[in-house]
């Protein structure tokens, strides 16, 4: 796959900024819709604390959204760009943490929502040739579910470029959107759905030349920023450097005049040290 388009709409400022901005639900609604082939009345994103990268290389490759559907459904969308081999238990483990902590104190069991993980791979897992695989609970040998309470899709995005069907048109559209490799099925795809259109505006906007200076800004003030706390604190450990020299080279006299049993008053007066330090010093415990 192309590196460099996945790093551009696989950074997480970039997909969450197209998906989860306000006044972009419609753009998400449409995309689960897709992938879930469920009708969604309503949708609400979970806001999470931002703190804004520069350098893509502290994202450890994880991008996550939160969101509530139809008020009794919480889904989680991960995007993996990198391979760390642990994608079915990583799942597993966000799924049920977010079922876990999906009731509040006192509510009843049969109140908390629905889970469902979306992991969407630039990378393959299985060795099926399947690219859209959903797992549930089931009776093994009857081979039937057991709760609906839990679902996790994998979506492994080389597979579907190698494929030319599967799913439904809608769903081939967004992830084609996303993996941004096939340019005529993406520039189709703008033409026919005009949700896609209105994320590839967005998309558009986030990675063009005024992205770029605004990154290019924040890198120079975080540099600048950087230098300067560093020049301060270099700064500051010279002055400490210097009290602490210039503060054992009185005590060193001190205990010099002490020997010559000097009276502590009159050392105090000559090294500008606490008579109390003096006497610290006098006793040994210094």
């Amino acid at each position: 796959m192309n590196t460099k388009n996945v790093e551009k709409l696989a950074d997480d400022y970039i997909f969450k900024r197209v998906f989860s901005k306000k006044g972009n639900e419609d753009i998400l609604k449409d995309f689960l819709e897709s992938i879930l082939e469920i009708k969604i009345k309503e949708i609400t994103v979970i806001p999470e604390a931002e703190i804004e990268k520069v350098n893509k290389e502290d994202k450890l490759g994880r991008i996550a959204l939160k969101a509530i559907m139809n008020n009794n459904t919480t889904v989680d969308i991960e995007i993996q760009v990198r391979d760390h081999h642990n994608i079915i238990k990583r799942s597993l483990f966000y799924m049920s943490g977010l079922y876990h902590t999906g009731l509040r104190s006192a509510e009843k069991y049969e109140e908390n929502n629905k889970v469902i993980v979306i992991n969407i791979l630039f990378f393959n897992v299985f060795k099926w040739q399947k690219y859209h695989s959903i797992g549930k609970f089931k009776e093994i040998e009857l081979n039937k579910v057991m709760t609906e309470e839990m679902e996790m899709h994998i979506i492994e995005l080389p597979k579907f470029l190698k494929t030319t069907t599967g799913g439904n048109k809608k769903q081939r559209q967004w992830l084609d959107f996303i993996a941004n490799e096939r340019k005529e099925e993406i520039e189709m795809a703008v033409k026919e759905n005009e949700k896609i259109a209105k994320a590839q505006q967005e998309y558009e906007y986030l990675t063009g030349d005024a992205a770029v200076q605004r990154i290019a800004f924040l890198k120079d003030k975080w540099m600048r920023d950087y230098n300067s706390s560093i020049a301060w604190n270099r700064k500051d450990a010279e002055k400490q450097g210097i009290r602490k020299g210039v503060n054992q080279e009185k005590i060193e006299i001190a205990k010099k005049l002490l020997k010559q049993n000097i009276e502590i008053e009159i050392i105090a007066k000559a090294t500008g040290l606490k008579e109390e330090e003096i006497k610290e010093l006098a006793e040994g415990k210094e």
